[in-house]
């Protein structure tokens, strides 16, 4: 599975009738695929902003890799920023729409439900409150506008608050060793770091590229780079900490060029042992409470799709019958060009007049290509792009374009 982005500096190497229509349109909107596998193969790695190149012994990329891996980091607290930047189609309410659909948002849905309101971070920019005290202690808190969204797991209890519009979400952690890593907030380096590894392979340059100061702290820069043509992905940075070998930050950039598709980071950040008190929670007064157990199991994969926004297609992968419902999802190819493929056993996006009072719409969200396979329509963000062709069949990936139809012509 390829690399994930980040925020502020260094690098590492998506009125009734109205509602009808779009409710209806949200069966058939391919981006939405796109949302699924970019959300999935996005991580909210760490990142911080430079200030300064720090005079540090020199050390070998094979060495900060094993840096990274040995890290240990138990106890911190701090701020992070995160900015992504997928060039989503601009879908105003509908986007929001489907992402919250996707999710289990909405439908009797809580908005304290972690797994509807932490896809926004999906896009734009955000800040947010982090602290961690081994692995039953963890707090994440969205700060927006006049309120504040916070995830606490404190032991068994997962709990989430909405403050503006004062809901909880109370959910439990399983009784396993690595309890509450399923459902906590990505908040622990050590998670962001073990993903960012697996990308190294074969297929892949690492090395290290000079030092930073990230939050205060001294770094070395790890540089990661597809080896491979083809691949959406120019480079990863990850700042990591010279001390305590944690990323404190983590940048994608997209080999079309431009700004980072991620950019995240700590502004601040301790490793002292957080208070106790910061992972206490009680339900405020008067707030709507919604147990686990009560609140159903959601579908958690875009409207429409196999992609379930947990788990992205990994190089090699086979996820067998009923994913979704469809045929499983294979991967061809290996690497930063590996794509994600399955046949939807239907007809395709519909478009143009075919495509009745979608079809337009649809139209101008996709570009239509044609190849050996047929014809078909790519959807595209700065980083992942997927096909689907008029016969049902959809490949996705962190692949360009030509990419994609090129597999697709493979195929037949």
């Amino acid at each position: 599975m390829a690399p994930y982005a980040s925020d502020d500096s260094t690098t590492a190497g998506e009125v009734d009738e109205q509602r009808s229509v779009r409710r209806k349109a949200a069966r058939y909107i391919v981006p939405v695929t796109v949302v699924g596998v970019a959300a999935a193969t996005i991580g909210l790695v760490p990142a911080l902003a430079d200030s300064g190149d720090p005079d540090l012994p020199k050390i070998t990329a094979q060495q900060l890799i094993e840096k990274i891996a040995k890290s240990d980091v138990q106890q911190l607290s701090g701020t992070v920023r995160i900015s992504t930047d997928l060039g989503l189609p601009n879908l105003g309410g509908l986007e929001s729409g489907l992402l919250s659909g996707a999710t289990g948002k909405g439908d009797g849905g809580s908005s304290a439900d972690p797994t509807a309101k932490l896809t926004e971070l999906a896009s734009g920019t955000h800040t947010l409150r982090v602290a961690a005290d081994g692995p039953d202690k963890q707090k994440l808190s969205l700060l927006e506008n006049a309120a504040e969204y916070s995830v606490i797991h404190n032991g068994k209890d997962v709990w989430g608050y909405d403050s503006k519009s004062n809901e909880v979400y109370h959910g439990t952690s399983s009784d396993s060793p690595e309890r509450g890593k399923d459902q906590r907030p990505p908040a622990l380096p050590k998670d962001f770091a073990e993903e960012a590894l697996k990308a190294v392979d074969d297929t892949t340059s690492v090395t290290v590229d000079g030092t930073a100061q990230v939050a205060g702290r001294d770094a070395y820069k790890l540089v990661v780079k597809p080896k491979q043509s083809g691949s959406t992905v120019g480079a990863i940075t990850v700042a990591v900490d010279a001390k305590t070998g944690m990323p404190l930050k983590f940048t994608l950039t997209p080999a079309s060029g431009g700004a980072a598709v991620v950019d995240a980071g700590f502004t601040k950040v301790s490793f002292a042992k957080p208070a106790a008190s910061t992972f206490d929670f009680t339900p405020p007064k008067g707030a709507k409470v919604t147990e686990e157990k009560d609140a159903g199991k959601a579908p958690r994969k875009a409207p429409g799709t196999p992609f379930d926004l947990g788990e992205a297609p990994r190089a090699g992968k086979d996820s067998g019958k009923g994913v979704g419902g469809h045929d499983g999802m294979k991967t061809i190819g290996e690497g930063w060009t590996a794509i994600a493929t399955f046949d939807t056993g239907g007809e395709g996006v519909p478009s143009g007049k075919a495509g009745g009072e979608f079809g337009g719409f649809i139209d101008s969200l996709g570009d239509k290509v044609h190849g050996k396979f047929g014809s078909g329509t790519v959807f595209s963000t700065r980083l992942v792009n997927a096909l689907v062709t008029d016969d049902g069949k959809v490949y996705a990936g962190l692949v360009t374009k030509d990419a994609l139809v090129k597999a697709a012509d493979a195929g037949k």
